[in-house]
Order: structure tokens, then C-alpha cells, then sequence
């Protein structure tokens, strides 16, 4: 049952496969089994490739089917179509565009194979890219905001400067009335003259400023550290909503461009393994040599061709047979007088018809 199901992948007649040995069967058993292995993977490369593209099990397995079913009807198209021929260079021709093919398809199979077994090392690389992406996305946020944050605190900075300003010449008028008080320096005089009165007034109203001074900046200071937070706010939203997009970085293009990364060596080996897979039963047939199979095959398409050939000879013979005796008859016919006679008679007829239409038709139209 087995061995049945295999002949049937190989794509061979199985009517002629029955009347061979059975070592030509199994050739040919074999063949299937490597069609039907190769799909089988197929399948499951695919399966694993679309499951990363969709993250869900049964949309993968069941596309991952349909293709493997595909690349299941390629190989057996390939197989089957391959024959043995005469000539060896009719061999190679035949079957150089069905290697090429092959080849297609053995790339097309072997690439998910290589990021599931390299998936790790992918992983790795991936996640190092994650990083670069997370800083760069970072970086590209901060360039946005940090200009106007700096500015802001640039505001505050100045601010805060013009009360130290103030604070300083506050000071400076309080030490300038006590020594005038003191008398150790304006007058000199000890004691709270005029002068002294002065420049306590002059201090006491700078003082005042100074405390309108502190109110009206503190203020503005509040309100510009509330607007630095909110950028800062908006900054680290951005950052987080930006991160998932990064975080889901491992489709299935960055897995391929991330194993572009890796040392080519082992993921050309893979490509090669399945290339020999694919390729195998086409060689194996361009290299054995013709079995019973073939012959038997090769005369059943000649006898055919030999029938159909001979039918169509014949077909053409009796029309140019055919055409030779009617030409023949129609001569002979053309010389006779009662035949004559009879066209001419008809002819007076149709003549005399055609007459008495046109007439009616002319004499309704008037």
C-alpha cells in the first residue's frame, strides 16, 4: 500500500509500472518517497515562515498545507515529465529548465528552515537591533522636546538670576544703612540721622521690590517647570507608545535580513542539503539508464504516434482520392445536353422571379 502511494507520487504510469519488475518499481517508489518527503517539509517550513507573519497556529498550519500541496504538484509535474531519450543533450535540454526550477523551489523551502534552526542566534541579533532601535527612537523623541525644555530652563535660570540680582542689592543697602547707623562709614557719625533715614527708605523700598520680585518670578517659574513636566509627560508617552512597534520587531523580513547577519557557511549547507533533496530525482533519472519502464513507455507513445500518423495518412489520402473522382465527375457531367438544358431552364425561372419581386417592391414604394 505503501509502495502504491509512492509510485503514485513519482507520477509514473502505474498500468505500465505493474508490468515491470519489481526492482523497477521500487526505483521508481523511491522517487515518490523523495517527492512526497520534500513536500512534507515544505510544509512545514512554511508553516513555521506564516506563523510568524500571522501568530496564529491554524491560519499557518492550514496555508502551510496548501503550499506544500503546491510544491507537491511541482515535483511530481517535474518528475514525471522528465523521460529518457535517445540522446544524452536531449536529456540535458529537457531537463535544464526543470533544474533551474528545482532550484527556485529548494531555496523557497530551505530559507524558513534556517530561521527556525538558527532562531536563537536570530534572536540575538534581533535583539541587539531592538536596543539600537530603542535608543535611536529615544533619541529622535528627545531632539523634539529637549530645544524647548532647555529653553524653559534657560527662562527659569534667568529668572531666578534677576532675584539673586535684586537679593544682592538688597543686601547691599542693608549693609550700607547699619554702618551708616554704626558710624563706620557714610558720615560717620553714630547715631540715626537723616541720613541714616534715607538710606533705610532706600532699603525698604528696595526690599519691597525684592518680595514683588520673588512673588511675580516664583509664579512664572511654577508655571514654566508645570509646562517643562508636561513635555517631559508627552516625551515618555511618545517613548512608550513608540516601544511595542519596536518590541514587535522580529517579523518575518527582519528574521531574514537579521540572518543575512550570520555567517553564510552553515545557512548555504542547508540551502545545499535541500537543493541535493530536490534535485535528486531528476538525476537520478538523467543518469540511470533506460529500464524496462522506459521501453515499455516509449512503445506504447510509438505505437500511438504510429496510428495517429498512419490515420491522418489515410485521411488525407482519401480526401485527394475523393477530390480527383469528384473533379472527374463534374467534368463529364459538364458535357452532357440534358444537363444543359435543365440549368438553363432553372436559370430562365430564377431570372423571371427575381423580375416580379423588383416590380412589387417598386410598385409599393411608389
Amino acid at each position: 500500500m505503501l509502495k502504491q502511494f509512492f509510485i503514485i507520487c513519482s507520477g509514473a504510469d502505474t498500468d505500465i509500472l505493474k508490468k515491470c519488475s519489481v526492482g523497477e518499481q521500487n526505483k521508481f517508489a523511491g522517487i515518490g518517497a523523495t517527492v512526497f518527503f520534500t513536500a512534507v517539509m515544505a510544509t512545514i517550513a512554511s508553516s513555521y515562515a506564516l506563523y510568524t507573519v500571522f501568530d496564529n497556529l491554524y491560519s499557518a498550519i492550514f496555508f502551510g498545507l496548501i503550499w506544500g500541496l503546491l510544491i507537491f504538484n511541482l515535483d511530481r509535474y517535474i518528475v514525471s515529465t522528465i523521460k529518457k531519450r535517445d540522446s544524452v543533450m536531449d536529456e540535458i535540454l529537457q531537463a535544464t529548465p526543470r533544474i533551474f526550477l528545482a532550484i527556485i523551489i529548494a531555496i523557497v523551502i530551505s530559507k524558513p528552515l534556517e530561521l527556525k534552526i538558527f532562531e536563537k542566534e536570530i534572536n540575538q541579533v534581533l535583539l541587539e537591533q531592538k536596543n539600537d532601535l530603542t535608543l535611536a527612537n529615544q533619541n529622535q523623541i528627545a531632539e523634539q522636546y529637549t530645544p524647548k525644555i532647555e529653553e524653559l530652563q534657560n527662562n527659569i535660570t534667568t529668572l531666578q538670576t534677576e532675584i539673586a540680582t535684586k537679593e544682592t542689592e538688597v543686601n547691599t543697602l542693608y549693609d550700607t544703612y547699619i554702618s551708616e547707623a554704626e558710624g563706620t562709614a557714610g558720615t560717620k557719625l553714630l547715631g540715626k540721622g537723616p541720613v541714616y533715614k534715607e538710606k533705610r527708605e532706600k532699603h525698604d523700598a528696595a526690599l519691597a521690590e525684592l518680595q514683588q520680585l520673588k512673588a511675580d518670578n516664583n509664579t512664572k517659574i511654577e508655571a514654566i517647570e508645570t509646562e517643562i513636566v508636561n513635555l517631559q509627560t508627552t516625551q515618555k508617552t511618545n517613548v512608550a507608545d513608540s516601544q511595542p512597534i519596536i518590541d514587535n520587531f522580529d517579523g518575518l523580513m527582519a528574521r531574514v535580513n537579521a540572518l543575512g547577519e550570520l555567517p553564510w557557511l552553515p545557512s548555504f549547507f542547508i540551502f545545499l542539503l535541500f537543493l541535493a533533496i530536490e534535485t535528486s530525482p531528476i538525476f537520478a533519472k538523467l543518469l540511470s539508464p533506460k529500464g524496462e519502464f522506459d521501453y515499455r513507455l516509449q512503445d506504447q507513445e510509438t505505437t500511438i504516434k504510429t496510428w495517429t500518423t498512419q490515420k491522418v495518412n489515410e485521411r488525407q489520402l482519401l480526401l485527394k482520392t475523393d477530390n480527383a473522382i469528384n473533379n472527374k465527375v463534374y467534368n463529364e457531367i459538364a458535357d452532357e445536353e440534358e444537363v444543359m438544358n435543365y440549368k438553363r431552364k432553372k436559370a430562365k425561372e430564377l431570372m423571371q422571379l427575381q423580375a416580379d419581386a423588383f416590380f412589387k417592391n417598386q410598385k409599393s414604394a411608389l
